[in-house]
């Protein structure tokens, strides 16, 4: 088997070892285990339930093992598997629908446009800190029903829960604990305000559900509240800012865009296919498995490449061209597939399509 490692790599360096990785065996070594790059086992092992997410062992991993982070943290619906996960994810689906990110739109078009507002006469910004960072956090806001003022801690609680990723869990552990804590009594007052007062946001939503006597508890509330800051913000922040450069490397993609805004949402598609900001997501054997005739012992760790995936010559035509005027056959797999599928999907589609067109 080849081995494939993009560690350090350029992006174009990464994708030219995909690529040739790919060309040689449809699996591929890595320093910990495999990683599948073609668009076809990418979908199979993320549909397969027998791979489970890989989030679930940084819990597990042994320098936190004694911690009392790690003894009294709950589930999260990130992790979690089976019959748990797909009761909360069919509880919570009317929540996330197309139409409930659509009621968002004016929001996201008034916080991007503001952002924009304050740079446009200097002619020149830094993208990332003047309008990227803070653009997601008031939606997320607005989604969960928090004052706009408040939007400072919510993003103080992100970016400090986010440092779990940092490779540097033991000294980051005590911030994490606190924004951790910070937010669940925060969104644990709001959840006993909404019981009191419903009103039209996320938590009021979630309150509401009920499925044949079955109902959310406080604890799954916050659960879900914390998992919306963390995939609600990071990864939309980030998205944005690589569609942006792209768009920067095409500026006659950039001047259609401008002369046809009405492709916002293929350019969406396109951008995140050619240049996600999710370039893979890791998987898990629980259990012996067997895929394509390969034995995949239980504890195998198996990476998928998203960004493999997206440019599958099987899969797309011309994958290297990026071109939003493509008429999507197949779905680019930035947001994953099978359980796991990114929930907030459509929030995130409607925030970059609001925001890109400006």
């Amino acid at each position: 088997l080849p081995f494939l490692s993009t560690i350090g790599l350029e992006r174009q360096d990464a994708i030219d070892a995909i690529k040739a990785a790919r060309a040689e065996h449809w699996l591929a070594r890595t320093d910990m285990g495999y990683s599948v790059m073609r668009l076809a086992d990418v979908t199979a092992i993320l549909r397969d339930k027998r791979f489970h997410s890989a989030l679930s062992m940084i819990q597990r991993s042994p320098e936190l093992a004694d911690t009392e982070w790690a003894q009294s943290r709950g589930q999260s619906i990130l992790t979690m598997e089976g019959d748990s996960h797909a009761r909360l994810r069919r509880l919570v689906a009317p929540a996330f629908t197309p139409a409930s990110a659509n009621r968002l739109r004016p929001t996201m078009r008034a916080v991007v446009s503001e952002l924009f507002d304050r740079v446009a006469a200097k002619g020149e910004c830094d993208l990332v800190a003047n309008v990227c960072e803070p653009y997601p956090i008031p939606i997320i806001c607005e989604l969960l029903g928090a004052p706009p003022q408040d939007w400072k801690l919510f993003s103080g609680w992100a970016t400090d829960i986010f440092r779990i990723f940092n490779n540097n869990v033991l000294e980051d552990l005590p911030l994490i604990q606190r924004a951790g804590a910070e937010l669940t009594a925060y969104v644990t007052e709001m959840i006993v305000e909404r019981r009191a007062d419903p009103r039209d946001d996320l938590l009021s939503d979630l309150i509401a559900i009920e499925e044949e006597g079955d109902r959310l508890s406080t604890d799954e509330m916050t659960m879900l509240a914390q998992a919306v800051l963390m995939a609600g913000t990071d990864t939309t922040r980030n998205q944005l800012a690589c569609s942006v450069a792209l768009f920067s490397e095409h500026p006659d993609q950039w001047a259609l865009l401008a002369e046809r805004p009405e492709l916002a949402a293929r350019a969406v598609e396109e951008s995140m296919r050619y240049l996600g900001a999710v370039r893979g997501t890791a998987r898990f054997a629980s259990e012996d498995v067997v895929y394509r005739d390969v034995l995949f012992p239980s504890g195998t760790f198996v990476s998928t490449s998203l960004a493999g995936a997206n440019r599958d010559p099987e899969a797309f035509d011309d994958p290297d061209v990026f071109d939003i005027t493509r008429e999507r056959a197949t779905a680019q797999m930035t947001f994953g597939a099978g359980i796991h599928h990114c929930m907030g999907a459509a929030l995130a589609r409607a925030e970059l399509q609001e925001a890109l067109p400006l």
